[in-house]
C-alpha cells in the first residue's frame, strides 16, 4: 500500500475525536498573549493608585525588583516545564522531583489561590455591569459570565486559548493607546486639568521628590508607608505569571514557545507597568492620584477625553472575565494533574473526547460560585482580606516553584532526568549544562528569590489586613499538611 493510501492519524484538536488526551492545541500567539494578558489585569488598571500613594513615583523601582524577582519565578519555572511539560506544572514538578507531599500541597495551595482570586473577580464583575446597566442585580452579572466562561472552557483548551488571546488584545491596546496619549501630551505641552505642566521632571520635583515617603516610615494614622509597604501590592500585582508553566502540557511546541513567552516577561513588564504608571505620573502629579478613580481615567479626563471612564470600565470587564478564564482553566488543569498523582479524587483525573477535565472545570466552578454568594453575603470582608490572603497564597507558590527547581537539578545531575528528554541518560555537571532553558545564576538565584519572599511575607506583617493573611496562610498550610497525612492514612 503506497504512503499516500495509508491511513492518516488524527489532529490533536478540539473537533477531531481522538482518544482522551490533553491536547496540545495551543499555538505560540495563544501562549504570548496568555503570558502577556496574565501581567496585565485590575491591578494595574485600578490597584497601581494604592501603590502609587504609598510610595510615590519611586513605585518604578518597586515595580522593576519585583518584576525581576517574577521573572526568576517564572523562569525557574519554565526551566522545569520544557523539559519536562506536564499538566499541573509545579504540582506535578514537586511530586516528581521532590515528594508527593510537596505536590499535593502546591496543587492543593495553588487552586484554593485561584479559587479565592476567582470570586472576587467574579463578585466585581456586576459593578462594571452597573456601569451602563444599572438596574441588573451584581449576583445576575455574576452568574452570567460564571456560566458563559465555564461553557468557553468545556469547549476545549484551543477555545480557551482563543478567548484569552481577544482578552489580552483588548488589555494591550488599552495601555498602549494612554502611553502614547500620554507622550502626546508631554511631547506638545498639552494643557492638563490639574494646570501643572506634564513632564517626566514632575516624578523630581512634585510632593516631596522621587521618594516622599522614603524607604519605610509612618502616616499621622500609625499607618505603614514607603517603597518597601508598596513592595507588597506590587507582587500581587504579578500574579497569574506563573500561568505559562500550567499551559506547557497543552503547547505545539514547547521547547520554542515557553522560552519566548517567559523572556518576553521582562519587557512586558518595562512597558506596561513601568512606562505605563512613568508616563501617567507625568501628566497626572502623583499626589492628585487618590484611588477615586482609576489613574489612566484621570490621564485622559486632564485632558478633556471624558468617555475614558467608559472605556476603562469596558476594558476592566473584560480583564475580569480574562482572570476567571485562566483561573478555570489552571485549576481544571491542576486538579486533573492531583487526580494522577493520587493526590485528589479520581472522577477529576478524566477527559472528554476533546480533552478536557470536564469534572475539574465543574467543579471548581460549583465552589467558586459558592464561595461568591458568601462574598456578596459578606462583602467587607471580601475586599478587605481575601486578595490579601490570596497574596499569601501566592508567595507560597512562588516558594514551592524556586524549592522544586533546586530539587529538580539534584535529580537531574543524578540521572534520574525524564525519559523522553534529551537529558534522559545524563548525569553530573554534563546533564546541568544540557539543560535546554537554564535559570540563570542557578546556583545563587533561587535563594536570593527565597530571600526576596521572606521580606514581602515580614513587609506584610505591618498592615493589618496583611497581617491577617499572614497568619492565614500559616493555618493554611498546617491544613494541607493534616489533610495530606489524614489522605495518606486512609489509605
Amino acid at each position: 500500500m503506497s504512503t499516500t493510501d495509508a491511513p492518516k492519524k488524527p489532529r490533536e484538536t478540539d473537533d477531531v475525536p481522538v482518544p482522551a488526551t490533553l491536547r496540545k492545541s495551543l499555538k505560540n500567539r495563544h501562549i504570548q498573549l496568555i503570558a502577556l494578558g496574565g501581567a496585565i489585569g485590575t491591578g494595574l488598571f485600578y490597584g497601581s493608585s494604592e501603590s502609587i500613594a504609598l510610595a510615590g513615583p519611586s513605585i518604578l523601582l518597586a515595580y522593576l525588583v519585583g518584576g525581576l524577582a517574577i521573572f526568576a519565578i517564572v523562569r525557574a519555572l519554565s526551566e522545569m516545564s520544557v523539559e519536562d511539560p506536564k499538566a499541573g506544572a509545579f504540582s506535578y514538578y514537586a511530586t516528581r522531583y521532590w515528594s508527593k507531599r510537596a505536590g499535593f500541597i502546591s496543587g492543593w495551595n495553588y487552586w484554593f489561590n485561584y479559587i479565592l482570586v476567582s470570586m472576587v473577580e467574579l463578585s466585581v464583575v456586576g459593578s462594571f455591569v452597573n456601569y451602563w446597566f444599572p438596574a441588573i442585580p451584581t449576583w445576575v452579572s455574576a452568574a452570567v459570565f460564571l456560566v458563559i466562561i465555564c461553557a468557553a472552557n468545556l469547549l476545549g483548551v484551543s477555545k480557551f486559548g482563543e478567548f484569552e488571546f481577544w482578552f489580552a488584545i483588548i488589555k494591550i491596546v488599552a495601555v498602549i493607546a494612554m502611553i502614547i496619549g500620554g507622550l502626546a501630551v508631554i511631547i506638545f505641552v498639552l494643557p492638563t486639568a490639574s494646570g501643572v505642566r506634564a513632564s517626566f521632571a514632575n516624578w523630581f520635583t512634585v510632593g516631596n521628590g522621587f521618594f516622599p515617603n522614603g524607604l519605610m516610615g509612618r502616616n499621622s494614622d500609625g499607618s505603614w508607608t514607603g517603597l518597601l509597604m508598596a513592595l507588597v501590592v506590587v507582587m500581587f500585582s504579578f500574579g497569574g505569571t506563573e500561568l505559562i508553566g500550567i499551559t506547557a502540557g497543552e503547547t505545539e511546541d514547547p521547547k520554542t514557545t515557553i522560552p519566548r513567552a517567559t523572556n518576553d516577561i521582562i519587557w512586558r513588564i518595562l512597558v506596561f507597568y513601568i512606562g505605563a504608571l512613568g508616563v501617567i505620573m507625568a501628566v497626572v502629579p502623583w499626589n492628585t492620584i487618590d484611588g477615586k478613580s482609576s489613574p489612566f481615567v484621570q490621564i485622559f479626563d486632564s485632558v478633556g477625553i471624558h468617555a475614558a471612564a467608559g472605556i476603562l470600565n469596558f476594558v476592566c470587564l473584560t480583564a475580569v472575565m480574562s482572570v476567571y478564564n485562566s483561573g478555570l482553566y489552571a485549576n481544571s488543569r491542576m486538579l486533573y494533574s492531583l487526580a494522577k498523582q493520587g493526590n485528589a479524587p479520581a472522577y477529576l483525573g478524566k477527559l472528554n473526547s476533546r480533552g478536557v477535565p470536564v469534572a475539574g472545570v465543574l467543579t471548581s466552578a460549583a465552589i467558586t460560585a459558592i464561595a461568591v454568594v458568601v462574598v456578596f453575603v459578606w462583602p467587607e470582608f471580601a475586599f478587605n482580606y481575601l486578595m490579601s490572603i490570596a497574596t499569601i497564597a501566592g508567595i507560597i507558590n512562588w516558594t514551592m516553584i524556586m524549592l522544586t527547581e533546586m530539587k529538580f537539578r539534584k535529580v537531574v545531575a543524578a540521572g534520574g532526568a525524564p525519559e523522553d528528554s534529551e537529558l534522559a541518560g545524563l548525569s553530573g555537571q554534563e546533564a546541568l549544562d544540557a539543560i535546554h532553558f537554564k535559570l540563570p545564576f542557578a546556583k545563587v538565584t533561587p535563594w536570593v528569590v527565597l530571600a526576596f519572599l521572606a521580606l514581602v511575607v515580614v513587609l506584610m506583617c505591618f498592615s493589618t489586613s496583611y497581617r491577617i493573611a499572614v497568619i492565614a496562610g500559616v493555618i493554611w498550610l498546617a491544613i494541607l499538611f493534616a489533610a495530606y497525612q489524614l489522605t495518606q492514612a486512609k489509605k
